[in-house]
């Protein structure tokens, strides 16, 4: 092993290999390891050295002599220091941006053998809204699961927002998600539309109606799904308007939700495929807005980049729209 690279091993101690980025003759070659870009992420994400060293369970000063060491190397600050804590520089920017990148990779590739380390020959790792996980997915997983037994999927309900941010990360294979969120330089198929819709009690006033306009129910009780990418859409509605939803509670089964509004708790707004699914009497009414007609997509970092088994999935996901 060369001097440079045993020495930089020994001081920092390092569980990974370095990844050794020459920039010219005339400066020091930059040598960051993946604890180091991991380091400065987290710093970066903190806003704060201090809370960065926490959360890596590092002491101050060996954070900051860290950070200060790649700055040297890299001949330009990372990091611009105020009283309120740090943020990144441009070139911290650009920094971040590989980091993510490179330690998505990492993250990839540790999954991949980990599923062979078991015995397993594939795992996918698939992020969905509640929409799609509440109608249409647990059926094309359930035959995909059939079809390809040596496979596995590592299935994660969260918003929108959470999934585009791991699938940019590499933290997620595929995404199924809603069109309210920015879905950035995200890959996309849709899967498909969907119309927003208010579900009532069968005595209630709306029952009767055709459509109704959103403005019109901000002053009704409202029976929600908690922790949905949905609520947050609404949520951003209402205050274009100058208005919030009135929440009564908010529940995280829709067959608690439905228990709820056909005892005339609360009026709710869901996509027309889950008020389908309810297993209940009740009123659904379609919001007249243009902007309650979403669109789900399935999104991927880069499709040509996806692993075997992920390419798998994603077909027989997309064989599904007409």
């Amino acid at each position: 092993m060369p001097p440079m690279v045993a020495a930089a091993r020994h001081r920092h101690n390092l569980a990974f290999p370095v990844l050794d980025f020459g920039i010219s003759e005339y400066t020091n070659a930059m040598r960051f390891d993946l604890t180091d870009m991991r380091l400065f992420l987290t710093v970066v994400e903190c806003g704060s050295l201090t809370q960065g060293a926490r959360a890596m369970h590092l002491a101050l000063a060996s954070v900051s002599e860290r950070i200060a060491g790649m700055e040297e190397a890299l001949g330009a600050p990372l990091l611009e220091r105020n009283r309120r804590g740090v943020r990144a520089t441009a070139a911290g920017e650009a920094l971040v941006r590989h980091a993510r990148a490179i330690l998505g990779q990492v993250e990839q590739m540790r999954g991949e053998l980990r599923t062979y380390a078991t015995g397993l020959k594939g795992r996918v790792r698939l992020w969905s809204n509640t929409a799609a996980i509440a109608t249409f997915l647990p059926g094309e997983l359930c035959r995909f699961l059939a079809d390809h037994p040596d496979l596995s999927i590592d299935l994660d309900e969260r918003t929108s927002v959470d999934i585009v941010q791991a699938v940019g990360q590499w933290r997620a294979d595929l995404g199924i998600v809603a069109d309210s969120t920015d879905l950035g330089m995200l890959q996309t198929h849709l899967l498909m539309s969907d119309q927003l819709v208010v579900v009532a009690n069968r005595r209630h006033q709306l029952a009767g109606q055709d459509t109704v306009a959103f403005a019109d129910i901000l002053g009704e009780p409202i029976v929600g799904i908690a922790d949905s990418a949905l609520a947050l859409h609404l949520a951003e509605r209402a205050s274009r308007l100058g208005r919030q939803l009135d929440y009564r509670i908010q529940l995280r089964n829709t067959e608690h939700l439905a228990m709820h509004v056909e005892a005339g708790i609360g009026i709710s707004i869901l996509s027309r495929a889950v008020a389908s699914t309810l297993c209940r009497d009740l009123a659904i009414v379609p919001l007249a807005e243009s902007w309650a007609t979403r669109r789900v997509y399935l999104c991927a970092r880069d499709f040509a980049a996806l692993t075997p088994q992920a390419g798998l999935l994603a077909r027989q996901l997309l064989e599904r729209v007409p």
